[in-house]
């Protein structure tokens, strides 16, 4: 594929990731009217034969369709089940068996969209390949940077933070200098079908299922007791793998007898002794950290100088926290400015140098004593 731009785009052929949704119809809306040469594709990452009705990818490719159709361009299909399976699902298992909370949708940028999406998109001869993200692509004296969106309430670079420099290089964002009210509006007003669908939300082969039941279809439930900070038993759960810290809901904990009136939050799971251990208080100190390890982390492009005062953040929507980043033989340490609350192991911790995401590794460890 040719680079990130191109001095004339009529000589350009984009290939849009269509989705069935607004963000991706816009995308390919504002690639014709640069005058791309423009096709779309849709990749299907999960069976629609799992007995379900959950997954809306049939819906979703109706949709697509229709876009294109009114668009004027062609659409292509593809079936990328078998590697979202290999190279993002299995992972997703592995980690919730080792009480971790995975996040599934940064691999599946890495892993999909960006690697077997976009050599899919160059065998159908696509010079570029253009995506629904918020989020912008610079080049700074020949670096290519990823940038934060205009829009930060959508913005969308903590899930593109393991997706390399080299995958980027033939990448285009049309969306990121725009915020989603705008986009709606220009669906809108071209007539695009999809214009008042709602966004997708969580995970595509969840749907709307409660967490709890597609989990249980594949890990053995587990059930044990939660404790206090004291080590007394005051409830009981049914696998440790239905919770995260920080958890409010679900812990089926009312008021007890001698007990301040306050909420319970996951503080840990006991993993040896399959225990759920809860403390009281949304700022009870047992829920924060003042540093946490990471074994890896991927850069794009050209590391920081380490060590080097940078922000992150723990989990998407989190706002940019400051820290003290460092390295080692072990891997990477990161002391925040301020503690941190429910920085959870398996998590993807992203990091900023004001609006460039520098890269990011998922979460080892934390300092938290349970």
């Amino acid at each position: 594929m040719k680079g990130n731009s191109s001095p004339n785009p009529g000589n350009t052929r984009v290939i849009v990731g269509m989705s069935g949704g607004v963000d991706s119809s816009v995308t390919a809306l504002l690639c014709i009217e640069k005058g791309y040469q423009v096709e779309g594709l849709f990749m299907k990452n999960w069976d629609e034969d799992d007995g379900t009705e959950y997954c809306t990818a049939m819906e979703d490719l109706a949709d697509a369709k229709a876009v294109c159709q009114e668009l004027g361009i062609k659409l292509h299909e593809a079936n990328f089940a078998a590697e979202y399976w290999d190279n993002v699902f299995s992972h997703f298992l592995e980690e919730y068996r080792l009480g971790r909370t995975p996040n599934p949708d940064v691999l599946c940028n890495r892993e999909i969209k960006f690697n077997v999406f976009a050599r899919y998109a160059e065998v159908l001869g696509a010079d570029l390949v253009a995506t629904g993200h918020y989020a912008r692509l610079e080049t700074v004296n020949g670096n290519l940077r990823l940038m934060k969106a205009e829009d930060r309430n959508k913005d969308q670079s903590y899930f593109l933070q393991s997706v390399t420099h080299e995958q980027f290089s033939n990448v285009i964002f049309p969306l990121g200098d725009l915020n989603k009210d705008h986009v709606r509006v220009i669906a809108r007003e071209n007539d695009l079908p999809v214009h008042s669908k709602k966004d997708s939300t969580g995970i595509c082969f969840i749907g709307e299922r409660r967490f709890k039941d597609f989990l249980q279809t594949y890990l053995p439930a587990n059930p044990g007791d939660i404790v206090d900070l004291e080590d007394q038993v005051i409830g009981q759960h049914d696998g440790l793998m239905y919770h995260t810290l920080g958890q409010r809901q679900g812990l089926r904990i009312g008021g007890l007898k001698g007990s301040k009136e306050q909420p319970w939050y996951v503080a840990a799971k006991d993993l040896d002794s399959n225990r759920l251990i809860v403390a009281q208080g949304n700022d009870n100190p047992a829920l924060f950290c003042s540093s946490m390890n990471l074994k890896e982390i991927s850069w794009i492009g050209r590391s920081p100088d380490l060590p080097s005062e940078l922000c992150v953040k723990t989990r998407y929507r989190q706002a940019d926290q400051l820290c003290h980043i460092d390295c080692n033989d072990a891997g990477y340490f990161v002391r925040f400015r301020e503690p941190q609350r429910a920085v959870t192991p398996g998590q993807w911790a992203c990091f900023y140098d004001g609006d460039i995401c520098l890269g990011g590794g998922i979460i080892v460890a934390t300092d938290n004593p349970l």
